[in-house]
């Protein structure tokens, strides 16, 4: 990648924005219809992209990819005008008369900056959202699911207006080139140590930011939950990528009553999904790339063979992880010192819901907090006494599926949020307008020098 080539495109996007071209409603529902036209038409193409790089099947290429974003740009298209009519704002006595309205504009020109998990949802989901609140819009995929990057590199000019969306393809130097230059705001999903990276370049333009990062998102399991049920759900969340979802189960923290139980379900709910070897399921996904399996191997290699429940099995050529359950991990487990991002799951056990709960809070705020309880107390408390980004009652992960609910960390785990109407709010400006007219003339009344009029107004309207 080029520092000229970069510094030209954004210029390119900065000069169509100025135009003008991307503010009216038409021309965002246009773009919207044609994102959508290259998903449908080019669907098969996109899928072998993501087998070709992170194993997926076609089935699960589309719940977690496509039709996702399809979904998302179906109701953007539903709810577009509604989002940009402008609100009236009933304004103060001591400003009549005079008229106050909220409005959305775009910001300008956005930055999006997006990892390899799920290179295409991750990537056009704040796409929609940029396009529907009219911006212009750079997209960097992940250099790491080099397959997908170049088909939507190859894809998205031919559908999108090449004026207003550009796609740079380039590694993490290239990356560093397009952080040299000026935003209207950035759109960054990945982990920590970039996020940082992805700050400090944008506090130079002191530009506005949203971070999707992630953390170790706990499962409490409490006393009389149908722990088949619990464990199907948690199988489905933890295992679908292989794994690779920022806000999959990271640990489960549970008592021992329950934890002695739980090793049979997992047995026999991962067979039930991925069937005797996982490794010659097609449903089941590989690992990114063969430095992933070696980082989660070490991982593995910190534990003793014995507190493995099922799953251990690691191939590295073929960059292939058993989907793994790991019982009696110690909080100074590698496993628990970081986010694992892969098919591994420990089980912490504790004494009692207390000492989870202070497990729980003795770790950074996390993207995701999911609790299989029965126990209205044990609810209150996870809601009152923790934060996190989200909390699913019964139900991992599936959180993601609504446009309803905003997709945002909290701390460590990132900050801002996404999806449907919290998509076209985050990349638009809410502008407030007051306009009051000349006459009747009521501003006069406080005008210096001070006097009894002044005195007056400020004691009915301020209170002294």
């Amino acid at each position: 990648m080029d520092k000229n080539i970069v510094s030209q495109t954004v210029s390119q996007l900065r000069a169509t924005f100025n135009s003008g071209k991307t503010k009216p409603i038409e021309w965002r529902k246009e773009q919207l219809k044609q994102l959508r036209r290259l998903i449908e038409e080019n669907s098969s193409t996109l899928e072998k992209a993501l087998r070709e790089d992170l194993g997926k099947s076609e089935i699960e290429s589309r719940m977690t990819e496509t039709a996702f974003v399809k979904g998302e740009i179906s109701y953007t298209l539903k709810k577009l005008n509604r989002w940009m009519k402008s609100t009236k704002c009933l304004m103060p006595l001591m400003l009549q008369p005079a008229t106050g309205q909220l409005v959305y504009e775009p910001l300008g020109v956005v930055l999006i900056i997006t990892p390899w998990n799920y290179p295409i949802m991750l990537l056009l989901s704040p796409l929609v959202g940029a396009l529907a609140a009219g911006n212009c819009v750079l997209l960097k995929p992940s250099e790491v699911s080099p397959t997908v990057s170049k088909v939507l590199a190859e894809l998205i000019p031919q559908y999108l207006d090449h004026d207003a969306v550009k796609i740079l393809e380039g590694d993490a130097e290239g990356t560093g080139l397009i952080l040299e230059e000026r935003f209207d705001y950035i759109f960054y999903t990945g982990n920590e140590y970039v996020a940082r990276i992805v700050s400090v370049a944008a506090a130079k333009y002191l530009t506005p930011v949203t971070l999707e990062l992630g953390g170790k998102s706990p499962v409490w399991i409490g006393k009389g939950v149908n722990l088949k049920h619990v464990v199907n759900r948690i199988v489905w969340s933890k295992f679908i990528n292989a794994g690779q979802t920022c806000v999959a189960p990271d640990y489960i923290v549970t008592t021992p009553d329950i934890a002695d139980q739980l090793g049979k379900y997992f047995i026999k709910s991962i067979k039930k999904f991925y069937g005797k070897n996982p490794e010659n399921n097609m449903d089941y996904c590989r690992i990114i790339n063969q430095k992933h399996v070696r980082r989660l191997k070490n991982m593995l290699d910190d534990i003793d063979p014995g507190q493995i429940l099922t799953g251990g099995e690691v191939k590295i050529p073929e960059k292939y992880i058993a989907p793994t359950v790991i019982d009696h991990v110690s909080l100074d487990s590698e496993l628990m010192k970081s986010e694992i991002f892969g098919p591994i799951l420990p089980i912490v056990r504790v004494n009692n819901f207390e000492e989870a709960l202070q497990l729980i809070l003795s770790k950074e705020k996390p993207l995701a907090l999911y609790a299989f309880t029965k126990n209205k107390e044990e609810k209150s408390r996870l809601l009152r006494d923790t934060s996190s980004g989200v909390i699913g009652f019964n139900i991992p992960v599936a959180h993601l599926s609504s446009p309803k609910l905003p997709f945002g960390g909290v701390g460590i785990s990132g900050y801002g949020n996404y999806h449907g109407k919290y998509s076209f709010i985050t990349f638009s400006h809410l502008k407030p307008i007051l306009s009051k007219p000349l006459w009747p003339d009521t501003m006069r009344f406080i005008y210096a020098p001070y006097g009894y009029m002044a005195k007056l107004v400020t004691k009915l309207f301020i209170g002294r």
